[in-house]
């Protein structure tokens, strides 16, 4: 049941693929709490995901396109300042790739044509989402944009590769944007770091299913899933969180604060 903290509020959330991503459940959480929202991904990803199923479900339309595609997301823009009869409220980014992981290249053999496409996918396309958005002064003043993003990119996680690089990019955008966004529209720009979460995108991880395992013994209150990740996007998208800005903000149970729990001593001691 919803407490209406969207109420009047029009969103876009780009990158829901299937059920089981969190921008999914992000888009379904936000309609509840009472916003209006468009929907956008690739065509590709239309054709690959379940997209259409919830459009229908929230009464959402869907724009499609390529978030690196500056006049694609200008498009986007507009269309759904048209559809939803007026600025956005919020918008939430949810977009990360990697050919390198998908190709298994390590991260000492990386193919940079495809370091350039990781980067401009998972987090360049963040700061073209936002110049767009900006120069059609398309975001309502109090606004807020958010992105999801990982704690590979403080640590060194084994088969998150350049992912990481892309995360640590996305998050240093979203600082650097969110100052001027801040000064120039009273826009509020943030990320937020997520537990590892079973969405398509994370189980194409090397070891993610290790990772996992880890984190949810490392954190004290386990790991955060997709549903609980997105009842803190649509408190960011809330009034309730109008002067947090340029933060890089942590939900995953405790784990980026922990060195050594219990629980891993005790599986350590057990294995050997």
């Amino acid at each position: 049941m919803g407490h209406n903290l969207l109420k009047g509020k029009r969103g876009i959330i780009f990158g829901a693929l299937n059920d089981k991503s969190i921008a999914w459940k992000v888009a379904e959480k936000a309609v509840e709490e009472g916003a209006v929202i468009t929907l956008s991904n690739t065509a590709m990803a239309l054709r690959m995901g379940e997209l259409n199923g919830l459009s229908e479900k929230l009464n959402a339309k869907i724009v499609p396109a390529d978030a690196t595609n500056v006049e694609e997301l200008e498009d986007v823009f507009k269309q759904s300042m048209e559809i939803l009869g007026g600025k956005i409220d919020f918008v939430l980014h949810s977009i990360g790739m990697s050919p390198n992981v998908r190709k298994g290249r390590a991260y000492d053999d990386l193919d940079y044509r495809n370091l350039d496409k990781t980067l401009d996918i998972s987090a360049i396309s963040f700061h073209k989402m936002m110049q767009a958005a900006k120069k059609l002064d398309a975001v309502a003043e109090g606004g807020s944009i958010l992105a999801l993003t990982h704690i590979a990119a403080q640590r060194t996680f084994t088969g998150y590769n350049d992912m990481a690089d892309a995360k640590a990019l996305l998050e240093s955008i979203a600082r650097s944007f969110g100052y001027v966004y801040g000064r120039d529209k009273k826009v509020r720009v943030n990320t937020i770091s997520q537990s590892p979460t079973l969405t398509t995108a994370g189980q194409g991880i090397g070891g993610m299913n290790a990772f996992f395992d880890f984190a949810e013994k490392m954190s004290p209150l386990g790991n955060a899933n997709a549903e609980e990740c997105a009842d803190y996007c649509v408190a960011m998208f809330s009034d309730l969180t109008r002067m947090v800005t340029m933060q890089n903000l942590f939900h995953d149970g405790g784990f980026s604060n922990m060195g050594l729990t219990q629980a891993v001593v005790e599986d350590y001691i057990e294995k050997k």
